[in-house]
């Protein structure tokens, strides 16, 4: 097989993880990041592509004579033409859930670091303000407990059932909102109108598609409390930035931030120098542990495909 991995520099920056696997299955061209042009130029040449974000739309899967195979390396696939990859026989195989645990631990440092403030306090300790304090202990920053606050939880997967484990260990009061019936009676299913305007933090955990793009709009932060604090680790299309900037400007909400519209952060981004905002450059999947797993997984499902019986499938 002559495989292309078109994206490694999104999996492994430093070496920390290998992808010298692959080489086991075939001819392997390693791209830190394919250019367009290159990729439109040699995509004919092969039989397999594992990728992370490199766009394979129409256009390119119409110039691959040759392709029978897309890994993603991602549980999200919105960068592939799925109708195409059909019409052309191409088998698409995601990543599952390899970073429900990840995607989860950093919604709870969010929502941690809001409450608690520890890195508020820790700046104010080493700018030596401990040292001058008239008391033990410096009130300085207004925190919270967890316990009893209500948190929504768009989407209902994997992550967002890991996201209410945690969640209910803290004592929390748990609402969902998930386009297709779910069961489970620890938690309390409502319409998403009802838990913008009823949740004390609100965090999106569902997939991008024609359904959920812009879902998060102005109307939907004038439906939430005021103070409430709103997450997304899912994709940056769910929400709308401009209304984001806007709520955030007026004080309205807090907000931590892992996903953008565009990726990397463009320097003219309305939510660049918005106040109230903690950001992340897209690690919520990042832990070394889970993008080991990531690779791991897809190995499994190249060597699953190879010998006709793929797994992670996706249509």
């Amino acid at each position: 097989m002559k495989i292309l991995i078109a994206d490694y520099l999104t999996l492994t920056q430093n070496g920390d993880v290998s992808l010298d696997v692959f080489k086991n299955f075939g001819e392997v061209t390693y791209a830190e990041n394919i250019a367009r042009d290159e990729l439109l130029k040699t995509i004919e040449k092969y039989d397999a592509i594992l990728c992370n974000k490199t766009l394979l739309n129409r256009e390119a899967l119409e110039k691959a004579k040759r392709l029978k195979y897309i890994g993603v390396f991602a549980t999200g696939y919105n960068n592939i033409d799925m109708t195409a990859a059909k019409e052309k026989n191409i088998t698409v195989c995601n990543a599952g859930s390899y970073s429900t645990n990840a995607v989860a631990q950093q919604t709870f440092a969010y929502i941690l670091e809001h409450f608690n403030k520890v890195c508020e306090y820790d700046a104010l300790v080493k700018q030596g303000e401990w040292t001058r304090s008239r008391t033990f202990s410096i009130l300085a920053a207004p925190t919270d407990e967890l316990a009893g606050k209500t948190i929504g939880i768009v989407g209902y997967g994997n992550i967002g059932k890991k996201v209410a484990d945690i969640a209910l260990a803290f004592s929390m009061n748990v609402l969902v909102y998930n386009r297709s019936k779910k069961q489970d009676d620890r938690v309390k299913f409502v319409s998403l109108d009802t838990l913008l305007s009823s949740s004390d933090i609100i965090t999106l955990h569902c997939p991008l598609n024609d359904d959920s793009l812009n879902m998060i709009d102005k109307k939907a932060f004038d439906k939430m409390k005021r103070g409430a604090l709103f997450i997304n680790t899912a994709r940056g299309p769910l929400v709308v930035e401009e209304d984001l900037f806007e709520a955030l400007k007026e004080n309205k909400i807090f907000a931590a931030v892992d996903v953008l519209r565009e990726e990397p952060m463009r320097k003219d981004c309305i939510l660049k120098n918005a106040p109230n905002i903690i950001f992340t450059p897209h690690t919520g999947w990042a832990p070394r542990t889970t993008r080991q797993r990531l690779i791991d997984i897809s190995v499994k499902n190249l060597k699953g495909f190879i010998n006709g019986c793929p797994e992670n499938v996706v249509s």
